[in-house]
């Protein structure tokens, strides 16, 4: 095959890349700039909000710094792995000289410290901007409803653009520094194959940070969600928001730090660790396309901040209009403008002078069913959590006769969800795997090899809208902000009218865009265990055959279903302990003070805040060090017995499996929980302080950390293993 040098075109698509990826934080500085200069409206409204802001701040001030120190001890145990355990390498005429343990050591370590630091920062970003657009989205809707909802949105596009950027120019530049180091011993072709697996450590790093983020984020906002409701609601029987709630500044506060700093980082480890994936796969295809087929994820990732840009752009809304459908416009002007770039991506750096004529059109088909698997995903999700459908309207229906048919409905439409997922998966990652094998691509012998590199680019089609959807997703939490401040602040009902059509939108978008991140977790997890067998085959020269029927490989299997089960018992029961020490705390206050609910007296919010900082924070380490742990012992341990590569290699896929099911289940459980309870908040069978309505807020309560705790942190843990074993796979050979 015909050799190819990183010659000035190819250089410039590196630059092309970080480029653009400047361009977007760019933007968002300018968009960030544009919301700050909004009006943040009365002195009743800043006081809330500055109270929502500093508690958002303390926490995640102290979150860091947890999550820091445990950075810094698996960096270390990372080095002193690589340094000291890993077998030597023996290099080889094809694949270039051996590299020192040190040197390995030190770029391992590396990456993984600057992916933890680039995941940090994005996920903060996320939640300063957030805890300022709320007040300034609460100011505009007493303007109309369009400037309320182009704050709010521009403002989460700060948090998507940004996110976005930074996961590119994080890849990308690392692939530009480690090409500046190439050593002796290596011709340039053997370098740029090998840089991917070099940079893999970047990958653990943004998904360790974002485990933590979303996990301690989920924890905080539940447990003062959930607090808030059973003895508000319930209990004395205020309205949602209302200022005599102690626990409201406490749940306002976790809307930011879950919904913001934790999916941010979580959006921001995705693109990373599916870039990293996805470049290991375009190794396997570097004879044809050389390092146009290593880069072409990040160009992919380019195009779609650009398309994310002009998506949030062209949203507005009239008066009268369901704001969902600006949003969804917004949503399809970025899908169409991603289509017609990959159609000329694929025409231009897919192609080469050994590479069929007709290869290019396979992989563009691929990518277009990446496109339309974001799609599917996000109707699937609206289907099963939209009271507008049949599931939720079948939970409101049974909340007539109490919370125990609630919660059997409930559950019952949590598990029918997983069925159409599972199948637009399927169809996913077979079609675009068979036109990536028909794409005429073959190996010495013969063989047919472009079929895994077809999934990664249906995974990048996936991805290629990611600002935009992340946009859509910090929208959500920016709304209940601003509605919370338009409650408490007391303002008329007409604005917390605007608010409420809003905040409604945005349960939505926030359920959607769960859909959409387990549907490219899906997708991103079958790519990186790819890249694990594919990392193995270059690190022992044959390929691991991964057979279930061996019982030793069986049980790693069994053994990686039941981590998401125990990862999840941990996450709910966290979520219980906070929650239970804050209801304990606001019925104190209620008894102590009864000037509260006379509205004589100020309840006491900071200690309500405090109680789940603290809760939160002692929660999120064990959980967290499992995951981190329990797949590094079974490789160890399974080598003993000369099996460590195959047994990690089944414990990454099923419980890839067992986690993709879960959170499915407990992300559409929740939302369609949390939406029955809306619908019937709006005078069906009885309407608020009904019996039907009693049953639908504990239906509600049941799903809160399903949907926004134990759901969404899954996401992430599928992602971490698969990046863990990526990192150590040459521990377990």
């Amino acid at each position: 095959p015909a050799r190819f040098r990183m010659d000035s075109s190819q250089s410039s698509l590196l630059w092309i890349i970080l480029g653009v990826s400047a361009a977007g934080l760019v933007s968002a500085l300018l968009l960030s700039r544009w919301v700050l200069a909004l009006d943040r409206g009365t002195a009743a409204m800043q006081r809330i909000s500055n109270a929502i802001q500093e508690g958002a701040e303390a926490y995640l001030a102290r979150q860091y710094k947890t999550i820091a120190l445990l950075s810094v001890v698996v960096a270390a145990l990372i080095y002193v792995g690589y340094a000291f355990f890993r077998p030597p390498e023996t290099g080889s005429a094809e694949a270039g000289a051996a590299l020192s343990a040190g040197t390995l050591a030190l770029y391992t370590t590396g990456a993984f410290l600057l992916g933890a630091l680039c995941s940090g920062i994005a996920g903060y970003m996320g939640m300063w901007v957030s805890i300022r657009t709320n007040i300034r989205t609460a100011a505009a809707a007493t303007h109309s409803l369009n400037a309320a909802l182009q704050a709010a949105l521009r403002g989460g596009a700060v948090s998507g653009l940004f996110t976005v950027a930074m996961s590119l120019i994080g890849v990308a530049g690392m692939f530009g520094l480690l090409q500046v180091l190439q050593p002796a011993g290596y011709t340039e072709d053997q370098w740029m194959r090998r840089i991917p697996f070099l940079i893999v450590g970047f990958g653990f790093g943004a998904s360790f940070v974002a485990l933590f983020a979303q996990l301690g984020g989920g924890i905080y906002t539940k447990a003062a969600d959930v607090g808030a409701d059973l003895v508000g609601k319930v209990e004395a029987g205020i309205p949602e928001d209302d200022p005599r709630n102690p626990a409201v500044i406490a749940d306002l506060v976790g809307d930011n730090v879950g919904d913001c700093a934790g999916r941010g980082a979580d959006l921001f480890e995705s693109t990373a660790a599916e870039n990293i994936g996805a470049m290991i796969l375009g190794v396997l295809l570097f004879p044809f396309f050389g390092v146009k087929g290593v880069l072409f994820p990040l160009v992919v990732g380019a195009v779609g901040l650009i398309a994310s840009i002009v998506g949030v752009f062209v949203v507005r809304t009239s008066g009268d209009e369901d704001p969902m459908k600006a949003l969804n416009r917004g949503f399809y002007v970025t899908s169409a403008i991603v289509a017609v770039a990959l159609y000329f991506l694929c025409r231009t750096l897919l192609t080469g002078p050994t590479v069929p004529p007709d290869a290019w059109w396979h992989y563009f088909a691929c990518a277009m069913i990446g496109l339309a698997t974001a799609f599917a995903f996000v109707y699937i999700t609206q289907y099963y959590t939209e009271y507008r459908y049949r599931p939720v309207l079948s939970i409101a229906d049974a909340s007539q006769t109490g919370p125990a048919t609630n919660i059997i409905a409930g559950l019952a439409v949590g598990m029918e969800s997983t069925v159409l997922p599972v199948i637009t998966v399927a169809v996913a990652i077979v079609s675009s795997y068979y036109l990536g094998q028909s794409s005429g691509l073959t190996n010495a012998a013969g063989q047919p090899i472009g079929g895994l590199f077809g999934t990664a680019v249906a995974t990048m089609g996936m991805l290629g809208t990611a600002g935009y959807i992340l946009a859509m997703d910090v929208f959500g939490p920016i709304t209940d902000n601003a509605g919370g401040i338009v409650e408490m602040s007391e303002q008329p009902e007409s604005i917390r009218e605007k608010t409420d059509r809003l905040d409604a939108v945005g349960n939505t978008t926030k359920a959607l865009t769960k859909g959409y991140a387990i549907g490219s977790a899906s997708l991103a997890a079958f790519l990186l265990f790819s890249a694990y067998l594919d990392e193995v085959h270059v690190l022992t020269g044959t390929d691991l055959e991964v057979n279930l029927a061996k019982p030793q490989v069986f049980v790693a299997g069994l053994l990686g279903a039941m981590l998401v089960f125990w990862f999840s018992a941990l996450a709910m029961t966290a979520v219980r302990k906070a929650a239970q020490s804050v209801i304990t705390e606001v019925r104190r206050q209620f008894r102590e003070m009864p000037g509260i609910m006379q509205g004589t007296q100020q309840p006491d919010y900071g200690r309500c805040v405090d109680i789940v900082t603290v809760g939160a924070l002692k929660a999120m380490v064990v959980p967290g060090a499992l995951v981190v742990f329990f797949p590094i012992l079974v490789g160890l341990i399974f080598k003993q017995v000369n099996i460590g590569a195959e047994a990690v290699a089944a414990f990454l896929m099923v419980a890839t499996i067992a986690g993709i099911l879960m959170a499915v289940f407990l992300n559409n459980g929740g939302g369609a929980w949390d939406n029955a309870k809306k619908y019937i908040e709006t005078g069906h069978y009885g309407g608020k302080r009904s019996e039907a309505h009693k049953a639908a807020v504990v239906g509600d309560t049941v799903g809160d950390p399903f949907k926004d705790t134990a759901g969404p942190s899954l996401h992430v843990l599928i992602k971490l293993l698969a990046t863990i074993t990526l990192v150590l796979a040459p521990l377990f050979i």
